[in-house]
């Protein structure tokens, strides 16, 4: 049977319990539309453990028999985001203990992984540049490096780092290309700093970036 974990809110206004009176709260579950404490609701007894061990989170979670999600609205992007949970302390204990215990072996593999997640995304860079040099025979080497290097770095969202620039999609290559070229070689940032609107400065700067990419195409 799926576990449904309680869900604990922390209000963003001064909020009192509608059974005890007892306020303001921290930390409220909301029951039939009312906020109802925390010892009220029978999870006085739990402390809190913020987010961000992800190991600990877990084993505490496991050791824990009864265990709840806390929130809190994110006003800005209209959601609720997880900030911890609220565990048995016995359980809570229990997890500090066993990760002291095996925190070493923890931290070898992390250094493990981050190297082999670096040596995957200097692979990606090293493909993708010499993909930009097939398409652009002419282009000059260390554009080439730098190019395949912003486009693919790591959490940029950027073309290298999307399906299409991965498996070196032409039309995602010559994309990531041509917005380097509109940066560097054309006035398209001035005009940006100079109230230019996007689509009127990139109309402006395109007949520019076809000249370069012609000559880094042919000689």
């Amino acid at each position: 049977m799926e576990l449904v974990a309680p869900v604990v809110v922390e209000p963003l206004k001064r909020r009192r319990c509608s059974e005890c009176r007892q306020g303001p709260l921290e930390r409220m579950v909301v029951e039939f539309n009312a906020p109802v404490c925390l010892d009220c609701a029978d999870l006085g007894h739990l402390v809190f453990l913020r987010r961000g061990d992800t190991a600990l989170t877990r084993r505490a979670r496991e050791g824990s028999a009864l265990w709840a999600v806390v929130v809190r609205h994110n006003r800005r992007r209209t959601r609720y985001e997880r900030q911890g949970l609220l565990v048995e302390e016995a359980a809570l204990r229990q997890a500090e203990a066993a990760c002291l215990a095996d925190a070493e072996a923890r931290a070898r593999r992390r250094a493990r992984d981050a190297v082999r997640r670096a040596e995957r995304d200097a692979e990606v860079t090293a493909a993708l540049e010499a993909e930009i040099l097939r398409l652009f025979p002419h282009c000059p080497a260390d554009r080439a490096a730098e190019i395949a290097g912003h486009a693919s770095a790591k959490g940029s969202g950027r073309v290298g780092r999307t399906a299409a620039g991965r498996s070196l999609d032409r039309g995602a290559v010559t994309a990531a290309v041509r917005a380097a070229v509109r940066h560097v070689d054309t006035e398209y940032d001035s005009l940006l700093m100079t109230g230019v609107p996007r689509h009127q400065a990139r109309t402006r700067v395109a007949p520019a970036i076809e000249a370069v990419l012609r000559a880094w195409r042919t000689d």
